[in-house]
Formats: structure tokens, C-alpha cells, sequence
């Protein structure tokens, strides 16, 4: 499975992005999918998932202000960010989990990556 991430950009303080993440392969609808983000001097951290279901789960710090959904015919999960802060600058990174019953926030139980796309949120 290949992931590819995009939807990056500079966005003012306040606004908003869609980030997407393109899947090959004909099992996508039965992996969970997941959102981590990485800051400039920080460690890769959970930011949403969506399992096979629909099932999805939120870190803290985006409840509220992000959304995860996904197309199964499009191959395609979407992250739409709202009301976007400073703090929410980095590169964000899809991936791919197998088992897609439940959703994760652990990173190893991903089983592949995209390649990152760089959202920087002005103030």
C-alpha cells in the first residue's frame, strides 16, 4: 500500500484546511486510517483516526476542530481543519493500519506511511 498526503499549505490564524491522503492498492476500505502530525522539535504525536466502520477518535488538542472521514470509493481519506492555531504547524502524516476494526493512537500499530505534507498556520 502507498500513501500519498497533500492539501498542505500557509493558512492565517483562524482559517482552515482539507488535507487528503490518496491509498493504492483494493483493500482500503478495510484498514483504519490515521492522522499524525509533527511539529518543528517535537516527537510524531496522534492527531485522528478512522477504522473501517466509520469509528472515529480524536487527540485533545483537535477535538472539536478537525474532522476525519473517508471515501472508500475514492481510495481517499480527508482531514478538513478548522479554525487552525499556530500550534497546529507541522508536517502532517497519514497511515495505514491493517487491522481495521478500532482506532489507534499508537503509531506502531500502523502499518504504512505517506510521506507528509507541511501545514504552517500563521498568527
Amino acid at each position: 500500500v502507498q500513501l500519498q498526503a497533500s492539501g498542505g499549505g500557509l493558512v492565517q490564524a483562524g482559517g482552515s484546511l482539507r488535507l487528503s491522503c490518496a491509498a493504492s492498492g483494493r483493500t482500503f476500505s478495510t484498514y483504519a486510517m490515521g492522522w499524525f502530525r509533527q511539529a518543528p522539535g517535537k516527537e510524531r504525536e496522534f492527531v485522528a483516526a478512522i477504522d473501517m466502520r466509520g469509528n472515529t477518535y480524536y487527540a485533545d488538542s483537535v477535538k472539536g476542530r478537525f474532522t476525519i472521514s473517508r471515501d472508500n470509493a475514492k481510495n481517499t481519506v480527508y482531514l478538513q481543519m478548522n479554525s487552525l492555531k499556530p500550534e497546529d504547524t507541522a508536517v502532517y502524516y497519514c497511515a495505514a493500519e491493517r487491522l481495521g476494526v478500532g482506532v489507534s493512537r499508537t503509531q506502531g500499530e500502523y502499518d504504512y506511511w505517506g510521506q507528509g505534507t507541511l501545514v504552517t498556520v500563521s498568527s
